[in-house]
């Protein structure tokens, strides 16, 4: 536990990523709703400027629906090439502070700075430095959260959003944690939050209250660290270039429902996962596609095809082709019953890895 506390760590999250690149480029932007995303009934929002956002515009939301809550948007496409370069640039300026940083996305990083190259007095010195860096080489934002351990860091960032800064101190981890809701520590979706509502738990001090005993008899090895997070501990250490090795979106629906209705929401997590794949550098071989039956059987079916999707498009064309398989498999029964969907990426490798020429595969499936 001590050497939990010890650690200082630091997770930066630039404001806006996309979206403010596209500002501080084109200036006739600054100031006006912007939308990254291509148009189209099955686009979503890669990123909203804080001025759409106050619209109600968010990442991941369909596209027309972000058009229908604000008609005054101006829609740029996205420009990743664009993005990856000036990622780096940030990276840079995190790498001349520790060697330890862990990229999440292309807009977010964990850094451990427990020791820091510059010798800057506190965690907190090199999270003020960093953000500053960025201003004024970069010409764009960053927020900050300063932490003992990762969980914490990330929830400090979002705390004075956008172009802020957040301490959490280790004798202020408990009192910082008690009156936040349950959905706030990792893992806890939306399935999971109701049935922790179903034990009277809405906030981390009804959870604390409960033995880690009887949260593990009830949740399994993550009812443990459900204890955990509750009161603060996290041992996972920052990996520094850990390559995104899969990506994925699932939900869970209120009610079971058969093979055929499944489309729309394949295509909506499709999008959902090819969004959250576009933040890396590393490009996917394998589209993935899970089920969960009423009776909570586990189906997998994945697709390597002759060429990486290259688009939302291809990517849903796969993971119907997959949900086609399924449907004609004998040993599963055709009026079965799904209470999960999820669609996913995975075989990822490097953008210039000879691997993915197109004339080296044909389409493997399992």
């Amino acid at each position: 536990m001590s050497e939990v506390r010890a650690r200082k760590i630091i997770h930066v999250d630039m404001d806006a990523f996309y979206a403010s690149v596209e500002q501080r480029d084109d200036p006739a932007l600054r100031g006006r709703p912007v939308v990254v995303a291509w148009r189209g009934a099955r686009s979503v929002v890669c990123a909203a400027s804080y001025e759409a956002r106050a619209y109600g515009v968010r990442s991941a939301m369909p596209a027309v629906r972000a058009e229908r809550l604000c008609p005054q948007a101006v829609f740029v496409a996205p420009d990743f090439t664009r993005y990856r370069n000036v990622s780096r640039q940030v990276r840079e300026i995190m790498l001349a502070h520790t060697d330890r940083v862990e990229p999440l996305s292309l807009d977010e990083a964990y850094l451990d700075v427990t020791d820091n190259k510059q010798q800057l007095a506190s965690a907190t010195e090199v999270a003020q430095r960093i953000r500053a860096e960025i201003r004024e080489r970069l010409a764009l934002t960053a927020s900050a959260g300063v932490a003992p351990n990762k969980f914490l860091a990330k929830i400090a960032s979002d705390w004075k959003k956008p172009d802020g800064l957040f301490v959490v101190r280790p004798r202020e981890v408990l009192d910082f944690l008690a009156p936040l809701p349950v959905a706030r520590l990792p893992g806890v979706g939306k399935v999971m939050d109701e049935r922790l509502a179903a034990l009277g738990v809405r906030s981390v001090a009804e959870l604390r209250a409960l033995p880690a005993a009887q949260l593990e008899a009830r949740f399994g090895r993550y009812g443990r660290r459900l204890a955990e997070l509750a009161r603060g501990i996290d041992d996972q250490p920052v990996q520094p270039d850990r390559p995104t090795q899969s990506v994925s979106a699932e939900d869970t629906f209120a009610e079971d429902l058969p093979l055929a209705a499944l489309d729309t929401h394949v295509a909506r997590l499709a999008d959902k996962a090819w969004t959250a794949a576009r933040k890396t550098e590393r490009v996917a071989r394998t589209v993935v596609l899970k089920l969960k039956t009423r009776e909570f059987r586990i189906l997998t079916r994945s697709l390597t095809p002759p060429q990486p999707p290259a688009s939302a498009q291809d990517l849903l064309a796969c993971a119907l082709l997959l949900r086609e398989r399924i449907a004609e498999d004998p040993t599963v029964a055709p009026d079965t019953l799904y209470r999960l969907v999820g669609v996913g990426l995975a075989n990822f490798h490097e953008a210039d890895d000879p691997k993915l020429q197109p004339d080296l595969f044909g389409a493997q499936a399992s």
